[in-house]
């Protein structure tokens, strides 16, 4: 018998090769996509975050906190804050 070639174990061996290469080029390609979008969500989400309310010095604590509650509730209305986000920044007002 006269082969030429590698034969049917040298060939499976060579395509395993081949398609291993392929499956984790296409894993990078994927994972820097990934963070790609990532980062633009990151730049959008900060672009469209209202600038923080400046505190008006005559006003009384009391009113200043519901003022910033209320906001908080817009944010989350409007779907900028999670139920979460929420929940953790209202917290935060009312126990400072």
């Amino acid at each position: 018998m006269n082969r030429r070639g590698p034969g049917l174990l040298g060939a499976a061996a060579r395509t395993a090769v081949v398609a291993g290469t392929a499956s984790a080029v296409s894993g990078r390609v994927q994972q820097r996509q990934q963070a790609r979008f990532a980062q633009q969500e990151a730049e959008q989400y900060a672009a469209q975050q209202p600038p923080p309310p400046a505190a008006s010095p005559a006003a009384a604590p009391g009113e200043d906190m519901i003022g910033q509650l209320e906001r908080l509730a817009a944010l989350k209305q409007q779907g900028i804050l999670t139920d979460a986000e929420f929940e953790a920044q209202k917290a935060r007002l009312l126990a400072g």
